[in-house]
């Protein structure tokens, strides 16, 4: 239970009932969704948003952020989004049929990664959290290597200096902390790339990225926070945890902060790549707040029907980030039925391997979790290895039950 919770239990038990009756009745006039955001300047934040491409698939311009793409370009942002949906659609499935042990979904949050990743010079470093599908598609890491960690066969599955792209972080928070210090190094290094941490809404309100900005600020690092306000940390709201735009508390640690559409592929991508040219020529740390919309789970093992409005899902359906650049690029004449039905068969050819690769990973070594735990051995890991051996080795032993 929240501390607003019991606060507002004692609340109700010291008031009168006529009290009562009147917030009763204004519970009642007042929509789920409308109570949820009271006293948020909607129209002010929805104004302050950088965006290029508008929810209805018409290109706008903005006054300090803007990309010339070719047609090329277009199409490849709109082909990384369709097949990083149906990768992740496909672990998706995969989870609810017992390959894998948990997943987390990206779904509705393809412009923020895919604009950002596309950002991104190869010499740049990226710390993710786990939820970063669309980021490591674009650093050229294989889909399939996601999904061990997730099976429980490995502990990442790829080498981050190969890409670039550090092992997923499952601690809330802590890969701030870990991109400010490596753009630290790199600062001494004198190198001229950039570092970028993706982190969500609900990770801001963590001690670790209060630190980092400090960091971050004091010694100039050169590292971009991207932030995927996704609108849910787990089954919190945002209002929850801030009571200003995300993206506005850089401002106290002395460094610029931007909000950009983060269903918007191209501002995504155009507010990014400024932010990091910004770091890379010694001007610092940026925020950049990407506000968008978590359309599905938390995780797997999540049930948001508990505690959102199907409502608030809808209206944020209609924000779709492949079907707003999927009708740019039809009325602009870029993409044909013969272009779209081939991304389509190119989509499906990834789930199939998807798939193949998940059921075709080898099991682990039982023993291998007491490998590398002390460089020199220790007694009572060799003690916990032999009494988890002796388990193991009882069901070898146990006798099968007739009939099965």
């Amino acid at each position: 239970m929240t501390v607003e919770g019991t606060a507002q239990r004692k609340n109700a038990r010291g008031s009168s009932k006529r009290t009562t009756a009147k917030k009763a009745t204004s519970a009642k006039k007042a929509s789920p969704a409308k109570a949820r955001n009271s006293g948020r300047p909607e129209q002010a934040e929805q104004d302050q948003l950088v965006q290029l491409l508008t929810p209805e698939g018409q290109r706008v311009e903005h006054p300090d952020y803007s990309i010339d793409l070719s047609a090329d370009e277009l199409r490849g942002l709109y082909r990384d989004m369709v097949l990083t949906r149906k990768f992740d659609a496909e672990a998706t499935t995969l989870q609810r049929q017992g390959e894998l042990g948990l997943w987390a979904s990206l779904l509705g949050q393809e412009a923020a990664q895919i604009g950002s990743g596309r950002a991104l010079r190869d010499d740049d470093y990226v710390f993710p959290t786990y939820r970063e599908h669309g980021v490591a598609w674009c650093r050229g890491v294989d889909p399939t290597n996601l999904l061990g960690m997730f099976r429980g066969v490995n502990h990442g599955g790829w080498d981050p200096n190969s890409n670039n792209f550090h092992l997923y972080t499952i601690v809330i928070g802590s890969q701030t902390l870990h991109a400010t210090g490596y753009a630290m190094g790199v600062q001494k290094d004198g190198a001229d790339s950039a570092v970028i941490a993706y982190f969500g809404d609900g990770a801001s309100s963590q001690g670790d990225v209060a630190e980092s900005f400090t960091f971050s600020a004091v010694y100039n690092a050169p590292v971009v926070f991207f932030c995927q306000n996704n609108q849910w940390a787990i089954s919190e709201p945002t209002e929850k945890q801030t009571r200003v735009p995300l993206y506005q508390r850089a401002r106290g640690y002395g460094f610029p902060g931007v909000r950009v559409d983060g269903n918007d592929v191209l501002a995504c991508l155009a507010v990014t790549k400024a932010a990091l040219e910004r770091a890379r020529t010694g001007q610092g740390p940026m925020l950049v707040e990407a506000f968008t919309y978590r359309m599905g789970a938390h995780t797997t093992s999540d049930d948001p029907t508990k505690y959102r409005e199907d409502e608030e899902r809808a209206a944020w359906e209609a924000k779709d980030p492949i079907l707003r650049l999927r009708t740019y690029l039809e009325a602009e004449g870029l993409v044909d039925e013969a272009y779209l039905a081939s991304i389509d068969e190119e989509s499906e050819a990834l789930g199939k391997r998807v798939r193949d690769a998940v059921r075709a990973m080898p099991d682990p070594d039982d023993m291998a979790i007491f490998e590398n735990v002390y460089a020199d051995g220790h007694a009572l890991v060799d003690e916990e290895r032999a009494q988890f051996a002796a388990y193991q080795a009882s069901f070898a032993d146990a006798p099968v039950a007739e009939g099965n």
